[in-house]
């Protein structure tokens, strides 16, 4: 399902179907066609006649109405700039519903594409444009990197489905998870999308045939998701599934399996609080209106909805990486031994250090200089090591004169000297020393 939320800085830019979709995604489309001309007075009682036929919370349809006509009665809407419009007009719709799935977004040409078909429960993950817009940004899946220790790391930024394309990138990318001895789930700009992209990446760490969630939609049957056969079969590894107050709707519900089911750790903050399914109308002059039809229920009973859902490790979204990072070292540490566990003793240490800084022993400029072929410089407040022709890498303080290599977490450097800094051990996991003097 898709959100659509400009006044509550979450973005409508994962295009959704009329139905469907679950929450909005960081995926801007072409710039928008010209919106075609509308009173204000058009727009706000097409905006009304969406909600009072759909809105899934019957007791407050009147409530939403009647400011809206205060608002329009009011003066309140009559400026030219659409998106101060959808602000202040979603600011009072948040008033009386704190619903973040009904919200006015201006995408003239979705709110064409919308009109054009007829029908409401038409999915526009079958238009060209949706699957022209997801197929640039690989379908949600923006990067995929090797970390330090074989920690196999996604950026996931929206759950959009297009059918068979969208399953093979999700399934493209599960297998670079699976030789990983770890992994780690970027959620922290996920904004949501669709129910079937999150049954099949959590089918890839659950049983088959695991049941998800049931959906109450408006004037239809229950509809409930389970689990289903994947490639290769369920991945059995360490993950870590980073989280932040962005992370809405479609992808709270992956949270919640993975939360209720424990086949991963949640790191970072508790998630917006999002969980109705909408269906998008085209209202007139280029907008759309996303108005909850129904809600999800998860086994046992109940959602996210209001709440979201809390991480098992708390921390500030911007020190979520580091902290997973710093746990699946220690993890994999303890299963390791020799220098291979060193090494993950040393990563670990690294992310620990940059989490919580560690203030070095003497100031910054007493350490910078040549030793050998390598230079040490202060720059933006912290040291950097290069060797001549080399890659720039930033030094992280361990305490006293010890620093970790960013880019080599085996290599350690230790400054040495009574006084001034007279040179360094570079320092490696397997045990071996490299003294090197400055100069």
């Amino acid at each position: 399902m898709k959100i659509a939320l400009a006044a509550l800085a979450l973005s409508a830019g994962l295009a959704a179907g009329a139905q469907a979709q679950q929450g909005p995604g960081p995926m801007p489309g072409p710039a928008p066609m010209a919106a075609p001309a509308a009173s204000k007075a058009e727009i706000v009682t097409g905006i009304r006649k969406a909600i009072a036929g759909n809105y899934v919370v019957a007791g407050k349809r009147a409530a939403l109405d009647a400011a809206l006509a205060k608002g329009l009665k009011a003066g309140r809407y009559d400026v030219a700039d659409p998106g101060e419009f959808t602000r202040r007009l979603n600011e009072d719709l948040y008033a009386v519903a704190q619903d973040k799935h009904l919200s006015l977004f201006f995408d003239p040409r979705l709110s064409a594409e919308i009109a054009g078909r007829g029908s409401q429960n038409d999915e526009i993950e079958d238009t060209p444009f949706f699957k022209a817009m997801m197929r640039q940004r690989n379908y949600g899946i923006t990067e995929m990197k090797l970390l330090p220790g074989n920690v196999r790391y996604i950026r996931y930024d929206g759950f959009g489905w297009t059918g068979a394309e969208s399953k093979a990138a999700i399934d493209a990318a599960m297998a670079f998870l699976r030789e990983g001895d770890a992994a780690i789930l970027d959620l922290r700009g996920n904004g949501g999308g669709s129910p079937e992209a999150v049954k099949r990446i959590a089918s890839y760490f659950v049983p088959a045939g695991t049941p998800l969630v049931t959906f109450h939609l408006r004037s239809a049957a229950p509809t409930s998701s389970t689990s289903e056969a994947v490639p290769g079969g369920q991945l059995r590894l360490p993950l870590y599934v980073l989280t932040s107050n962005r992370a809405a709707s479609a992808a709270e519900e992956f949270v919640s399996h993975v939360a209720r089911l424990g086949f991963g750790t949640l790191v970072g903050e508790t998630t917006a609080g999002a969980a109705y399914r909408n269906e998008h109308f085209a209202v007139p002059g280029g907008f759309v209106m996303s108005v909850s039809i129904g809600y999800p229920e998860l086994p046992g009973g109940g959602n996210w909805e209001g709440k979201g859902v809390p991480p098992k490790i708390a921390v500030p979204a911007d020190r979520a990486l580091d902290r997973a990072q710093q746990d699946a070292a220690q993890k994999l540490a303890e299963k390791a031994q020799g220098p291979q566990r060193t090494e993950l003793e040393w990563t670990a240490a690294l992310y620990a250090a940059r989490a919580t800084p560690v203030a070095p022993a003497r100031a910054l400029a007493a350490y910078a200089g040549r030793y050998g072929a390598r230079t040490v410089a202060v720059e933006n407040g912290a040291l950097t090591w290069q060797r001549d022709g080399g890659v720039k890498s930033a030094m992280v303080p361990l305490g006293g004169d010890l620093f970790a290599l960013e880019f080599d977490p085996a290599t350690r450097v230790r400054f040495t000297g009574e006084g001034a800094v007279t040179g360094v051990i570079i320092e490696r996991a397997d045990g071996s020393g490299n003294p090197v003097p400055r100069g």
